[in-house]
């Protein structure tokens, strides 16, 4: 039996929390949707928040018990949306979606975490069954409901389809300030300003950026959490005074999501102990595996991004909590004396610049492994699109994604942020305090592993002669693996029939 005679616009699989806030954001922008989830459950929810909000007005938002009811009150060609765990349950969906009658011309559209190149197999396996497309999202459930950065990839008539609705519910942005335009109460529909929308390019490809902007993530999160830990632990400052500090960062330069959530954090009183709230959470931190895809990939393509690896590191150094408790007991740090009340904003400001520039270096990392993995599939993106939809609706969102934009429109071939004029000069204006607050930490023992690791990365690329000369001559001795020269054309290899202890040089190749 049909569940309504009028065709909706949209089919959903998943009323999980993101799916739930995506299927709202919908109905708010006037798209009629129907519902499939296997746990009743979260469609009960669903409608529930559908007729709280709504108030006396029409369900806007109807659900169903099988693929084929879903598929059967849907206009043709079908649209639908998938929001379940990535991996195995995306092809469980898929084949049922299948088996209930999809067309060649449907479009099935992937929103979770997937792996980029999950998303590539899947094109090519459901190819002449339906058409898979993928929409990388971010913003989490806040994000979802009222605005989310999304991040479109693969067939570009299956992106024809879905843009209306994408912009619609897509976080928007000021194009004269290029700040968020706020979205906060059910109802409420943003139509003006610039949707955090745009399409990526081929299969894969969006989640692929969504992958470097969760590694981007990690590092971003990291460097906050070292400036903390330094202004806590060498400055004694309480978790309010730190509060206070971040709020302060967030009206300049620093002026991000996390900044101001981690001012929030920080500032929140627990309602069981009257403590700061962070002072009962466990100094143990999870992840999904976006970060570590990351990273990984990063290694794969010989593309450097410590800072990134290094946020991945401090996750995983922090889960041997229990590691961390006898070493801490046993393993001496350095003895200093604290700084003086007199020296803490001068030591403050240091930090500031420290994490601005680490920052920077962050960015570079993951935008230098974007296009180096654009390069090794063929792909063409356009960074300047990428560094606007992550101004608002994501968790990087930050004005000063504004500056990488505007750097990406003035040189479409930037090899390196580091190499914009912008950029460099501002580390040339603020890297003083950056290494003087990166040196300080070390004497006083405490990790910063991502800011030094970014200033590493700083020095290495500034650097026109690294060691590798050594490196490369360490290799040829032991394997023979052959050097380049610097007096000669470049490609041109050559190896040594090494000395052996007492023997001279014998001959080059």
């Amino acid at each position: 039996m049909p569940v309504t005679d009028q065709p909706c616009d949209i089919g959903f699989v998943g009323a999980g929390v993101m799916g739930k806030n995506l299927i709202m954001n919908l109905v708010d922008n006037g798209f009629r949707v129907i519902a499939f989830d296997l746990d009743q459950a979260k469609l009960a929810a669903l409608v529930a928040q559908d007729e709280a909000e709504r108030g006396d007005g029409p369900a806007r938002v109807l659900t169903c018990n099988s693929y084929t009811d879903l598929l059967a009150n849907l206009a043709a060609p079908h649209l639908i949306v998938v929001s379940v765990p990535a991996g195995s349950p995306v092809d469980d969906v898929c084949h049922k979606l299948v088996d209930a009658g999809l067309k060649a011309d449907d479009i099935v559209v992937d929103t979770g975490n997937s792996l980029w190149t999950d998303t590539q197999r899947r094109e090519k396996e459901y190819e002449g069954q339906f058409i898979l497309f993928s929409t990388a999202v971010s913003g989490g459930e806040v994000g979802a409901r009222f605005g989310p950065s999304l991040m479109p990839s693969g067939d570009p008539y299956a992106w024809t389809r879905i843009k209306p609705l994408w912009e619609a519910i897509a976080a928007k942005v000021d194009p004269d300030t290029g700040k968020p335009i706020e979205r906060k109460a059910p109802g409420e529909v943003v139509a003006k300003g610039e949707p955090c929308a745009a399409y990526i390019g081929p299969s894969g490809s969006g989640h692929y950026v969504k992958m470097v902007h969760n590694g981007i993530e990690y590092a971003d999160m990291q460097l906050i959490c070292e400036a903390y830990q330094v202004m806590r632990d060498a400055l004694d400052m309480t978790d309010v005074e730190i509060a206070a500090v971040f709020k302060r960062w967030n009206e300049g330069l620093l002026n991000s999501y996390l900044i101001e959530i981690s001012a929030e954090v920080l500032a929140t009183t627990d309602s069981e102990t009257g403590k700061p709230l962070v002072q009962m959470i466990l100094d143990k931190a999870g992840q999904k595996g976006t970060g570590l895809w990351t990273a990984v990939s990063s290694l794969e393509l010989g593309c450097p991004a410590p800072t990134i690896a290094e946020a991945v590191y401090a996750r995983s150094i922090s889960t041997l909590k229990d590691q961390r408790v006898k070493a801490s007991r046993l393993l001496a740090g350095p003895a200093f004396d604290k700084p003086a009340a007199s020296e803490r904003e001068t030591i403050i400001n240091q930090l500031h610049d420290a994490l601005y520039c680490a920052k920077i270096c962050a960015y570079a990392q993951g935008f230098d492994l974007m296009q180096t993995a654009a390069r090794e599939q063929e792909w063409t993106l356009n960074y300047g699109e990428i560094a606007k939809i992550w101004r608002a609706g994501c968790i990087i969102r930050a004005v000063f994604l504004q500056s990488i934009a505007d750097a990406f429109e003035r040189n479409e071939e930037l090899e390196n942020l580091l190499l914009d004029e912008f950029f460099a000069g501002q580390i040339s204006e603020y890297q003083a305090n950056w290494r003087r607050a990166v040196a300080n930490a070390s004497l006083w023992g405490v990790p910063v592993s991502a800011l030094s690791s970014a200033l590493a990365y700083y020095d290495a690329y500034r650097t026109e002669t690294l060691p590798a000369n050594l490196l490369q001559g360490q290799r040829d001795y032991f394997g023979a693996h052959t050097f380049e020269r610097t007096d000669k054309p470049r490609g041109k290899k050559y190896h040594v029939e090494w000395s052996q202890p007492g023997r001279p040089l014998i001959k080059m190749k």
